[in-house]
């Protein structure tokens, strides 16, 4: 009867080690690299801001948000999660990052970060003269209330903490090129393409410092997309519908704008005392998956999901649209953002290549 019992508390023991080691196994003891996310821009890292101002630039209606956990439109311009999303992610930091304005976030959610862009945002603030979102320039005021706010459940020192070691991710810029170069040409009226490329990135070299400033340390600045094959941008040029193909020279303004960004920002790096700022090359990654779309599973990448595929974005992507039967297989969600697949194959490059950099 003993004998019994023995073999009996060894099989409860070896059981309870099991569900232990398996438990362990699962959830991670070591804390994650960086305590917060931190996030500035326009609509590729808006994850619902737009949705809490006044403005036509929204993305908080279907079929936005049609891959998104819960077929939830959050505010996101995309049929799921962002770049920042999967980024936040990997790094172990939490699942979704919300937008600052966002009524009630809890203060978890404040402590691991959030987003502060703005869909159709740039660092040029005529950009947004009319669409009533928030620049750049501005984003940084809400960056001062959220540290305040930090401040005030955690303390200075910690919150301090927090900020110096988020990582803080930029991604802006496009807007800037397309509004105000490309397909209204204000700018063109006291800037060259060259002159205008230094402005902006006087402007973002400005916004860098101001940051520093208020604390953060480790930023990954992204260039620009290879802005002609955007779906809109090839709508706008050709006449034919069928007859489209990437602008070469808006490419080309790309290629030479993002060649500056990545010479500048070690030179800005070593104006600030332990400070690491990146580059990322989102231009490569997406030329990648237009030019070989096959080995990334995309089947279209010249026109969007939603609609037609040529025009549709924001409030013309709407729940009278119709859409694509596969998201997955198409690189663009509407005529100017990429799809879920498209951000998570950025999203992989980002925690691959770019994040260990910091």
């Amino acid at each position: 009867m003993a004998t019994s019992n023995n073999i009996f508390n060894i099989v409860v023991v070896l059981v309870w080690m099991t569900l232990i080691n398996t438990c362990g196994a699962i959830k991670p003891t070591t804390p994650p690299k960086f305590p917060a996310i931190i996030i500035f821009g326009d609509s590729t890292m808006d994850t619902g801001n737009n949705n809490y101002i006044r403005t036509l630039f929204k993305a908080n209606r279907p079929p936005y948000g049609e891959n998104y956990p819960g077929h939830i439109p959050t505010g996101r311009f995309s049929d799921g999660k962002l770049v920042l999303d999967f980024v936040a992610s990997s790094l172990g930091i939490k699942e979704a990052v919300p937008p600052y304005l966002q009524p009630n976030l809890s203060e978890d959610e404040l402590r691991t970060g959030v987003s502060f862009a703005s869909a159709g945002s740039g660092y040029d603030d005529l950009t947004t003269l009319l669409s009533n979102i928030i620049p750049v320039s501005k984003q940084v005021e809400l960056f001062k209330s959220y540290i305040e706010k930090l401040k005030g459940f955690l303390g200075e020192e910690k919150a301090k903490n927090i900020i110096g070691e988020a990582v803080v991710i930029i991604s802006a810029g496009t807007n800037d090129l397309v509004f105000n170069f490309f397909d209204i040409p204000i700018r063109r009226l006291e800037f060259d393409s060259s002159g205008y490329q230094r402005f902006l990135l006087q402007r973002l070299e400005n916004f860098v410092k101001e940051l520093y400033d208020l604390g953060c340390r480790k930023m990954v600045v992204a260039g620009l997309p290879p802005i002609g094959c955007l779906p809109i941008q090839m709508t706008a040029r050709f006449e034919i519908p069928t007859n489209r193909k990437c602008l070469e020279d808006q490419n080309s303004d790309a290629q030479s704008y993002n060649k500056k960004l990545a010479k500048l920002l070690p030179e800005i790096q070593a104006t600030l005392p332990r400070s690491k700022i990146v580059y990322a090359d989102v231009y490569e990654s997406l030329i990648d998956m237009i030019n070989l779309p096959q080995q990334y599973g995309f089947v279209e990448t010249n026109r969007g999901c939603c609609g037609t595929g040529f025009l549709e974005a924001s409030f013309l992507c709407n729940s009278m649209t119709p859409i694509c039967r596969n998201p997955s297989q198409f690189l663009f969600w509407d005529s100017v953002h990429p799809t879920q697949e498209a951000y998570r194959y950025i999203a992989k490059y980002l925690v691959k290549k770019v994040v260990p950099q910091l």
